[in-house]
């Protein structure tokens, strides 16, 4: 009787390689570097995409925990307020007279603690879906934020704070290269880790990683507080770049990184997706915003373009299952 192998990798495809969702998402982003090229002379400019990066990568630095959120089968509507939130806080800190490095440092623990009560109350009241406590710590940040400025706002920040906005490295924007450094950190906690692992388990089946031996209810409170940490980070950016802030910055921002998330191919299921899809997706919208803004595109356009291409990134893998069982059968 012949020894029996079980193979524990699948075999190298190159047609499944080239088919994978990533691949779509570059072919789609060269679609829109050409339609966009067409509509404007401008838009290929060097300086021109190198500096539209400033305008869309604050809300970035969000996605890359929104990925393992997500990845979980969670989600978190919150984070958008905590930016607010920690926004304001900080300039208001500032404008009471504290040193604007401490009160950049009081801005990240301020978000890390958001995130943090968001990790916690999901875990302890099990009986609640991520949805509703995040919908309602949303709205508890946000009306903190409206109690501390009101509809006031602030500014008159020291230059250094501003180079974070608008500085460069050399030719590079100093955003871009914090992004780069960021993603490339996530990216390896993702993939090459265990925590890593243990997310991409509970995403499958959280009962089943429980009993495994996962500590289900401590990883999610870990990433719930990394979304508030780089909330915080967000809320850097966006204030010097913007000069100021008041208490309804970063409207629809969470509306806006859960749509990269999706686009990304990250599954709302849990348990399906890579990182790299989830940053594609971000220069993908970021692009196309840019380009369409260009020729003065209306923002309701945009947002139906938008939401096409979330019904695209949804429909197509479904389309893939139904298909595969077909053949099943």
């Amino acid at each position: 009787m012949e020894p029996r192998t079980i193979a524990n990798e699948k075999p190298f495809s190159l047609k499944g390689y080239f088919l994978q969702w990533e691949w779509l998402l570059v072919v789609l982003l060269l679609a829109i570097f050409v339609m966009n090229a067409n509509l404007s002379e401008y838009f290929l400019d060097y300086n021109n995409l190198r500096d539209a990066t400033m305008g869309f990568l604050d809300k970035a630095f969000i996605v890359l925990p929104m990925v393992f959120i997500i990845m979980m089968g969670e989600i978190d509507i919150s984070v958008a307020s905590i930016v607010a939130l920690t926004s304001v806080i900080m300039a208001d800190l500032y404008s009471r007279g504290m040193p604007m490095e401490f009160a950049v440092v009081i801005c990240l623990v301020v978000g890390a603690v958001c995130g943090w009560i968001n990790g916690m109350l999901i875990v302890k009241f099990k009986e609640l879906s991520s949805v509703i406590v995040t919908l309602s710590t949303m709205i508890i940040y946000r009306g903190i934020a409206y109690i501390l400025l009101e509809d006031q706002a602030v500014g008159k920040f020291p230059s250094w704070f501003k180079f974070m906005g608008w500085g460069y490295v050399g030719t590079i924007p100093f955003i871009l290269v914090a992004f780069v450094i960021f993603a490339a950190g996530f990216g390896f906690l993702l993939h090459k880790t265990a925590f890593g692992r243990r997310v991409y388990s509970i995403g499958n089946n959280a009962t089943a990683s429980h009993y495994s031996g996962v500590d289900v209810d401590r990883i999610k409170v870990w990433v719930f507080t990394l979304a508030g940490l780089m909330s915080a980070v967000t809320a850097l950016f966006l204030t010097s770049r913007m000069g100021s802030t008041r208490p309804n910055i970063a409207n629809g921002y969470e509306l806006e990184v859960i749509a990269m998330v999706v686009l990304g191919g990250i599954s709302t299921s849990g348990g399906k997706g890579r990182m790299i899809g989830a940053i594609l997706a971000i220069f993908l919208i970021g692009f196309l915003r840019y380009g369409l803004g260009l020729v003065n595109v209306t923002a309701q356009t945009l947002l139906i373009i938008l939401g096409l291409l979330l019904i695209f990134s949804v429909a197509i893998p479904q389309l893939k299952r139904r298909k595969g069982a077909a053949r099943r059968l």
